[in-house]
C-alpha cells in the first residue's frame, strides 16, 4: 500500500495560500496526542478523505486500512501531532496596538480589513477554531462568511456580532462627551430591549451571544467589580438566546455579577477574575465554563501604555491580574470546566499559544491545558461531534510541533504544521 502513495513535496510556507488540498491524504505521526483518552500514542497513521478523518491506526496496520491509491503522504514521523487548537475568546477585528482613544479613529471597514490579517495569523499559529466575542458592525460575521467561502484564510469562526451592554457600561462607548451622543450598537436597557438585541444579533448571523455583566479593565469609567444588568435582564438575554439555539458568554470580573450570570444560565463566564468560592461551586454544579485569560495581563502592563491603554485601565489591571491567576488556580482545584480563552486582540494575534505555559504554571497539567483548547472548547461550542479531537468522522483539523508539548507545553507557541479541513496551510 505504501508504494502506491504519491508523496507530497515538503514546503516551507508562511503565506496564506494552501500548500495543497488533496482529496485523500495519509499522515505519518511520530506521536499523536489523543485528547479524548489523555494519552500520547506512538507511531500512528491518519487517513483523510474530503476533509474528514476516515481512518486511524498504527503504521503496522496501514496495509489493512482502506487507503486510496492516489493519496498524498505527509511524513510527520519525527513530530508530535495534535488536534487543531481553539480559542474561546478572541477579537479578530481588533488591533493590539490600538487602544483607548486611538480606537475612535478606526472605522468598521478598517476593522474588517484588520480581521482578515489577524485571521491568517491565528490560523498559522495552529488555532483552527475561534469564538469571536464582539466586533463593530457585524464585521466578524462578514469575516466568517469570507473564510467559509474560501475567499480569505482563517480559522473556523463562531462570531458574536455586537456585544450587548448597559448604557455607560463596559460594552458602551464611554470615551466621548455628551455632545457627541456616542453609543455602541449593542447597548440596551431593560428585559425587552435586551431581548431585541439578541434577536438583532441572530438576524445578522451571530452564532453566540456575548453580554457584559460587570465593569471591565479597558473601559473608561467602569468599576471591575460592579454588576451590570439586573438578574431579570440577564435572564432575558439567556432565555432569548437559548430559544434561538445560541449559547451565551458573559464578560464578568466581579463576584456578584458572576454569580448572578450563572443563576441566569450563561454557558461561559469570560475573565472570571474575582470569582468567589461560591461562584466556583455554582459553576461546577451548573456545568458553566470559565474562560480565564491569564496571559494577557503581562502584555497590558508591559506594552499597554504605548498602545494607548488609559492609566485608569492600567491601574485596574494592576489590581486584578494576579487575583485572576489565583482564582484560576482555585478553579483548577475545584474541578470547574475550564475553557482556553486568551482575549487575543488585546494582545497581538498569533501569540495565543503563550497562554498554555501560564495555565500549567497556575495549576493544570500540560495534557489538561491542551484538552481545554481542544475537546473542552469543542464541548463548550457544541461542536464536539465534528471537532476537537483526532477521531474518525471528525474534521481533519490537525497541527504538529517538533517538541512533545506534554513535556514542554511552550512548544505550542511555535506550530510547524497546520491543516484545516484536510487542507494544508503550513508545513515547515
Amino acid at each position: 500500500m505504501i508504494k502506491s502513495l504519491a508523496f507530497a513535496t515538503a514546503l516551507s510556507l508562511m503565506a496564506a495560500a494552501p500548500i495543497f488540498a488533496a482529496e485523500a491524504t495519509v499522515i505519518y505521526a511520530g506521536d499523536l496526542v489523543d485528547v479524548e483518552s489523555g494519552r500520547v500514542l506512538n507511531d500512528r497513521v491518519i487517513v483523510i478523505e474530503d476533509g474528514l478523518i476516515t481512518g486511524i491506526g498504527s503504521r503496522a496496520t496501514l496495509d489493512d486500512m482502506d487507503v486510496p491509491a492516489d493519496a498524498k503522504l505527509i511524513d510527520l514521523s519525527d513530530m508530535t501531532v495534535l488536534p487543531g487548537l481553539s480559542d474561546s475568546h478572541v477579537h479578530l477585528t481588533s488591533d493590539a496596538s490600538v487602544h483607548g482613544y486611538k480606537r475612535l479613529q478606526v472605522s468598521t471597514s478598517a476593522a474588517a480589513i484588520t480581521g482578515v490579517v489577524n485571521a491568517e495569523k491565528t490560523l498559522m499559529a495552529g488555532f483552527t477554531t475561534v469564538r469571536n466575542l464582539g466586533a463593530p458592525g457585524f464585521a466578524d460575521i462578514a469575516l466568517m462568511d469570507a473564510i467559509d467561502k474560501g475567499a480569505v484564510p482563517g480559522p473556523n469562526m463562531i462570531p458574536a456580532g455586537r456585544s450587548i451592554g448597559i448604557t455607560g457600561g463596559h460594552c458602551d462607548n464611554n470615551l466621548l462627551p455628551y455632545e457627541y451622543e456616542a453609543k455602541s450598537g449593542g447597548v440596551a436597557d431593560g428585559p425587552w430591549a435586551v431581548r431585541a438585541k439578541v434577536r438583532e444579533n441572530n438576524k445578522y448571523g451571530a452564532k453566540v451571544i456575548k453580554f457584559c455583566g460587570t465593569g471591565g479593565v479597558l473601559s473608561k469609567g467602569t468599576k471591575i467589580g460592579a454588576q451590570q444588568f439586573s438578574f431579570e435582564e440577564m435572564k432575558a438575554i439567556v432565555d432569548e438566546a437559548h430559544l434561538l439555539g445560541l449559547k451565551v458568554a458573559v464578560h464578568a470580573h466581579g463576584a456578584e455579577g458572576i454569580e448572578t450570570a450563572i443563576r441566569a444560565g450563561v454557558d461561559s463566564v469570560e475573565h472570571a477574575s474575582l470569582i468567589s468560592d461560591e461562584g466556583l461551586r455554582m459553576a461546577k454544579r451548573n456545568g458553566t465554563y470559565l474562560s480565564m485569560d491569564i496571559y494577557v495581563s503581562d502584555y497590558i502592563l508591559s506594552e499597554g501604555e504605548a498602545a494607548g491603554i488609559l492609566e485608569e485601565s492600567l491601574a485596574k489591571e494592576r489590581t486584578v491580574g494576579k487575583a485572576q491567576r489565583e482564582r484560576f488556580q482555585a478553579a483548577t482545584k475545584a474541578g470547574v470546566n475550564l475553557a482556553f480563552g486568551s482575549d487575543a486582540g488585546v494582545y497581538p494575534h498569533g501569540q495565543n499559544g503563550r497562554q498554555f505555559a501560564y495555565m500549567v504554571d497556575w495549576g493544570l497539567t500540560p495534557m489538561k491545558a491542551i484538552q481545554a483548547a481542544t475537546i473542552g472548547n469543542a464541548k463548550l461550542f457544541d461542536i464536539d461531534k465534528t471537532h476537537g479531537s483526532i477521531t474518525v468522522g471528525k474534521q481533519a483539523d490537525i497541527i504538529a510541533v517538533d517538541t512533545n508539548p506534554i513535556e514542554d507545553v511552550s512548544a505550542l507557541e511555535d506550530v510547524d504544521f497546520v491543516m484545516k479541513s484536510g487542507v494544508v496551510y503550513k508545513q515547515d
